[in-house]
């Protein structure tokens, strides 16, 4: 089985090519990706049979070689998130820890509202 680097691949369209040693560039369809993986990462190295098809080679089979290293996708810039930061450190001084100081949870509403953007802000920090 010939060792070969993703080219690219494209998730939502469910195929991509991989790199070819001995030839042209084989196509690679999401029906033959290995359970469990749902996409490859361009440079990432794969082992995989082939066969000629229609448009030419297509893998058959592959098998996944490497993980693929992945750059941390931050969404905001560090200036934006100082910004948001400052404000969620607001809106739980002046909305939300008053009532909890006086032994009342926040409306569902508004405790929503508040753990969705602590959860923008944590995955973002976490990225």
């Amino acid at each position: 089985m010939p060792v070969g680097t993703v080219k690219w691949y494209d998730a939502e369209r469910g195929f991509g090519f991989v790199s070819n040693p001995d030839g042209e560039d084989c196509y690679v369809g999401k029906q033959v990706l290995p359970k469990g993986i749902g996409e490859l990462h361009k440079g990432q190295r794969i082992e995989f049979d082939f066969a000629a098809g229609r448009k030419g080679p297509q893998a058959l089979r592959i098998k996944v070689m490497e993980t693929p290293r992945r750059k941390p996708q931050h969404k905001y810039e560090p200036d934006a998130l100082h910004g948001m930061i400052s404000d969620l450190i607001t809106l739980l001084e002046s909305g939300i820890q008053p009532g909890l100081a006086k032994g009342q949870y926040p409306e569902k509403k508004a405790g929503s509202q508040v753990a969705e953007i602590l959860r923008v802000v944590a995955k973002e920090l976490d990225a």
